[in-house]
């Protein structure tokens, strides 16, 4: 048998008056939800405040998300498009405009959009359509949702607060105040400038036409869980999966993006006959699994080279996205359709 270990024992001492002056100054401290914002609404947000995880499992992520029970029932000018562009000749009558209303829902998706980059240069691109980014990480969309804000006031001609700021939202006086120097970020407006200086610039013919991005929007979602309850059927004109999460190992190929079910899922939304799927990575392999998927699918048919290189929005999703710029500056290649 093992030894008795003799325990000692102490007496609560009484407290002092060092104790009693930080629970007073426990009790004096404000609540939290007192603590101002990072970024208020309409200035453009920092991506170092916004940092987050690049991939996730979309079948084992449990955090709660809102949902209606059908796409009809969801109006999207209350929050996402409140002063879209097909609202600006609606009367005041509330039936009218509530008619018109419902007529407002995302035509084009981008799905796991990242920090935005792509969703905003598709509503420049396509204003005539409506743009909305998924996002299943909540940081990340909150960054996406204050960059679009921003934009949308920069637009308007008060945008005085972001001046300085690039197109990733990085602001330079604050990389001076911080004393840091954001190298990657440079090499995006380097590789900006250059692409302004291309001839065969997709962007010229829109440079005229300084976008508003009133039909740009971001949620927050689980796209492989709750598209059904946000769009409806045969709705979609084009549907963009740009660097999705490779998911190398056998066992998680379930998760990937594009599969032979969610390709079935996809053409439900996808307009007949116009609606086109697009597909970028920098991994071979993954890119060899969509083509084959997208070529068994008997719902889906592939697009001829001679549309792919007059198409602005192929050109846009290899240099618009963050990952796109990444893979650019690194000189490694990218496979797409």
């Amino acid at each position: 048998m093992g030894k008795r270990r003799n325990r000692k024992r102490t007496r609560s001492s009484p407290p002092t008056n060092n104790d009693n002056d930080n629970a007073n100054a426990i009790a004096s401290t404000p609540p939290t939800d007192t603590v101002p914002p990072i970024t208020h609404e309409g200035q453009m947000p920092q991506k170092k405040f916004y940092r987050s995880r690049a991939h996730c499992n979309p079948l084992s992520f449990n955090e709660a998300f809102d949902y209606p029970p059908r796409p009809d029932l969801f109006d999207w000018t209350e929050e996402h498009y409140p002063n879209h562009p097909q609202l600006s000749d609606c009367g005041t009558d509330a039936g009218e405009f509530s008619a018109s209303s419902a007529q407002i829902h995302p035509t084009v998706l981008d799905v796991g959009c990242g920090f935005g980059g792509l969703t905003l240069a598709l509503s420049a691109l396509l204003p005539e359509e409506t743009i909305l980014g998924l996002e299943i990480r909540s940081k990340v969309t909150e960054y996406v949702r204050l960059r679009i804000l921003a934009s949308r006031k920069e637009a308007m001609g008060t945008g005085a607060s972001i001046a300085g700021c690039d197109g990733d939202g990085e602001t330079h006086d604050a990389e001076k105040e911080d004393g840091e120097t954001h190298d990657a970020e440079k090499d995006d407006t380097e590789t900006d400038a250059t692409d302004r200086d291309d001839p065969n610039d997709k962007r010229a013919s829109h440079r005229d036409h300084r976008p508003t991005h009133q039909n740009a929007s971001v949620l927050r979602t689980n796209a492989m869980k709750y598209l059904p309850n946000h769009i409806p059927p045969r709705s979609l004109s084009k549907l963009f999966f740009c660097f999705p999460d490779p998911h190398f190992k056998k066992k998680n190929h379930p998760r990937r993006i594009v599969s032979t079910r969610l390709l079935t899922e996809y053409a439900h939304w996808l307009k007949p006959g116009e609606g086109k799927l697009y597909c970028i990575t920098d991994v071979r392999d993954l890119h060899e699994w969509h083509v084959e998927r997208c070529e068994e699918h008997p719902l889906f048919e592939e697009v001829t080279e001679e549309e792919m290189e007059g198409d602005e929005c192929v050109w846009a999703m290899r240099t618009e996205t963050e990952e796109g710029k990444k893979v650019r500056r690194e000189g490694r290649e990218m496979w797409w359709k």
